[in-house]
């Protein structure tokens, strides 16, 4: 099928087949060294595409739009889970394999087992449904555009929320993205309980050793991989290529 064709042409032709209904899943936080991974599954009415017309990738959508398509999905979605992965956690599992963990858990949270998943962007198993994964799928799938919607109004929620506790660190604004104005922070107030310890600028803003992290970024730029800081001594992750809201992908 075509880019061209419409954001609700899988999830529809998915349907004609007998394989609805089609749950979209995606994230949001996964390059924030500060905050809750978010993730969320969504399953929308074959109808609705005139209700939601306009409906795309988050990260595309200005915050009062984001707001508005917040409130539609809610109210018109046929099925959807929100699941909140906190730091320490993050931390524990990894921000991948949590991430992954995290779509299991919001499909499974769903009303009814769908009948097919669609992914952005890589491969997921164990949904207990077939599954595909879709290359910039909150662009090219409705519901999966959806799924981002939920995961990022919910997460900047509680990030602005966790400004109010925090303020020195300017949640409000970047939402514990690594930008230049929190790493500054993170320098001058230290890392708060809401950051990743598992990213090499929180460790480092607590004064730890981290050499081997710093030569596991000299190896990722070596091989062209972005390097904005490294997970767990190993993952590179940087910016993605809308902002600075997002990660590389695993």
């Amino acid at each position: 099928m075509r880019r061209s064709a419409g954001s609700w042409t899988l999830q529809s032709t998915l349907q004609r087949h007998g394989l609805g209904p089609v749950a979209g899943v995606d994230e949001a936080g996964r390059g924030a060294c500060a905050g809750p991974l978010v993730v969320a599954a969504c399953v929308l009415r074959p109808g609705d595409a005139k209700r939601l017309d306009g409906l795309t990738d988050s990260k595309l959508l200005t915050p009062a739009a984001r707001e508005q398509y917040f409130t539609l999905i809610t109210r018109w979605a046929q099925d959807h889970c929100v699941v909140v992965i906190p730091p320490e956690e993050v931390d524990r599992r990894g921000v991948h394999v949590a991430n992954i963990e995290g779509m299991r858990r919001a499909v499974a949270g769903l009303t009814a087992r769908p009948g097919y998943v669609l992914t952005d962007g890589f491969p997921v198993r164990g949904f207990g449904s077939p599954a595909l994964a879709v290359p910039k799928g909150d662009q090219v799938a409705a519901c999966v555009a959806a799924a981002s919607v939920l995961a990022k109004v919910t997460r900047d929620r509680i990030m602005v929320a966790l400004h109010g506790e925090f303020p020195q660190y300017g949640f409000a604004e970047h939402k514990g993205y690594c930008t230049s104005v929190h790493d500054a922070a993170l320098v001058e107030h230290g890392p708060s309980r809401v950051h990743r310890y598992s990213f090499v600028n929180v460790r480092a803003a607590r004064g730890d050793d981290v050499a081997a992290d710093v030569a596991a970024l000299e190896a990722a730029a070596a091989v062209g991989l972005p390097t904005a800081l490294v997970h767990n001594g190993s993952l590179a992750v940087g910016l993605s290529e809308v902002g600075a809201e997002g990660g590389m992908e695993p």
